[in-house]
């Protein structure tokens, strides 16, 4: 089947089998940052913006994106530049594996609410598996990434 959705800026036309899901479609198209890990819903490694929202990718079927506005880690680098230097900084990276889908969801958090406490923040990401770290090292991340926003007078991503 062939369907038209805007990937990462771009609009494209690919044809697809029915039940391609939309993880494995984002991979063939180059989006590498779109990782697999677990196919039940449960690790966020494959979060996407759809329409601004974010989803797991691992559970919906390309053909329903037809027409959507689909933005993975590799559409949003200058969102995610800065953010991830405050993360890297406070050693949250280790692996690396879990960063993108880590990154998106703190993105979506960001735009959703600007000024999240602790509870918050750890809450956000509570979907995403990281084998690595406590999510300490996230959560002073994005914190000392929201104390810089507020002195660049930024309200937000």
């Amino acid at each position: 089947m062939l369907i038209k959705m805007n990937l990462n800026g771009k609009d494209i036309e690919a044809l697809i089998e029915p039940d391609m899901l939309l993880i494995d479609f984002l991979r063939s198209q180059g989006c590498l940052s779109v990782k697999r890990g677990c196919d039940t819903s449960n690790c966020g490694l494959c979060t996407v913006f759809a329409d601004e929202k974010p989803i797991l990718s691992c559970s919906v079927l390309t053909a329903r994106m037809a027409g959507h506005k689909i933005v993975t880690l590799e559409g949003m680098q200058q969102e995610a530049k800065c953010l991830a230097e405050f993360i890297a900084d406070q050693g949250a990276e280790q692996c690396g594996f879990c960063n993108p889908g880590m990154m998106m969801n703190a993105i979506a958090l960001l735009k959703e609410n600007p000024h999240p406490t602790d509870e918050e923040i750890l809450n956000y990401l509570a979907g995403n598996l990281c084998r690595c770290s406590g999510y300490e090292g996230q959560l002073r991340g994005m914190k000392a990434y929201i104390a810089y926003l507020e002195k660049q007078g930024k309200e937000s991503l």
